[in-house]
């Protein structure tokens, strides 16, 4: 078996003239949280759709869970979660009836008492038409039906989309566990601070190109970092501009503010050598990561 749930190779998808996809290569390891980062219209949801063979890649090639889904898509897709950009339901059924009806269509492999423990934490009402289920609330059946079988393989697109700030932070936490228990989830956001919360490596894909793939505390520690090292008593120059990767911002002698690129250690070891009253730092987020990638 491969140690990849997923894997591409130059994978293309053109809609007549606009190139949506221009050779993505991805590799996800089996039972992680990868997070696709991308603003729209970046190649998210055109790379998700192409994995499930719900539109066909013009050229490459894919592999998902070890299988060809161009060649055995109903294998993939049995095995797979999947929730949609723009979810659609039929506006006369209930919730309840729209889940039974698509469990009955995955052969019925669903613990209803899951389902229901499920649509509990997210708040749902089983019993509302889906005619007068808001946004959110149709966004809650997504998440539902595509975790509510148990599946190998998460693929979610914007899980969070239109959910108010309680109901996001559980979806996060409902992908954790599915991690816990054996599942791949691979989803794709534009909201950077929940990728960093629960993703184990990042995906940034730009203008249908993957220009960086890395794991998410690998790419915070490799950005700069910003800090401010005050003293008991000035120190006209304490000599930190020599230090690799240490560049002064400005100082008025009792304060020096700094930029800092990769390891901390030789600022630490040479501000030893002063009477240092306080020392702050600031992390990058990985938004600043996120930009500064969409700014070359």
């Amino acid at each position: 078996m491969s140690d990849f749930a997923i894997q591409t190779q130059s994978l293309t998808k053109n809609y007549g003239s606009v190139h949506a996809l221009r050779g993505v290569d991805l590799e996800v390891r089996r039972g992680e949280i990868f997070g696709f980062l991308g603003p729209n219209g970046s190649g998210k949801t055109t790379t998700i759709r192409c994995l499930l063979v719900l539109i066909r890649p013009n050229a490459g090639t894919s592999r998902v869970l070890g299988l060809d889904p161009q060649k055995q898509s109903r294998q993939v897709r049995a095995r797979s979660g999947y929730l949609p950009g723009e979810l659609r339901l039929e506006d006369g059924m209930t919730v309840e009836a729209t889940l039974r009806y698509l469990n009955a269509l995955r052969g019925g492999k669903s613990d209803w008492g899951y389902v229901r423990k499920l649509a509990e934490r997210l708040a749902l009402d089983l019993k509302i038409q889906c005619r007068n289920l808001s946004k959110g609330n149709k966004q809650k059946v997504g998440v539902l039906q595509a975790l509510m079988h148990k599946p190998e393989l998460l693929l979610l697109d914007e899980p969070t989309s239109g959910l108010d700030p309680l109901i996001q932070q559980e979806v996060l936490h409902l992908i954790q566990e599915a991690k816990r228990d054996g599942t791949t989830v691979f989803f794709s956001s534009h909201i950077i601070s929940e990728v960093e919360q629960v993703a184990e490596r990042v995906g940034i894909i730009r203008q249908g190109m993957v220009v960086e793939v890395a794991g998410t505390q690998e790419l915070m520690k490799r950005a700069l970092r910003r800090a401010r090292v005050r003293f008991q008593k000035p120190q006209p120059d304490p000599g930190l501009e020599h230090l690799a990767g240490v560049k002064v911002l400005g100082t008025d002698g009792m304060t020096v503010h700094l930029q800092i690129e990769g390891e901390m250690d030789a600022l630490i070891k040479e501000l030893a050598k002063f009477p240092v009253a306080d020392f702050e730092t600031e992390r990058p987020s990985l938004e600043e990561i996120f930009l500064a990638y969409y700014e070359k």
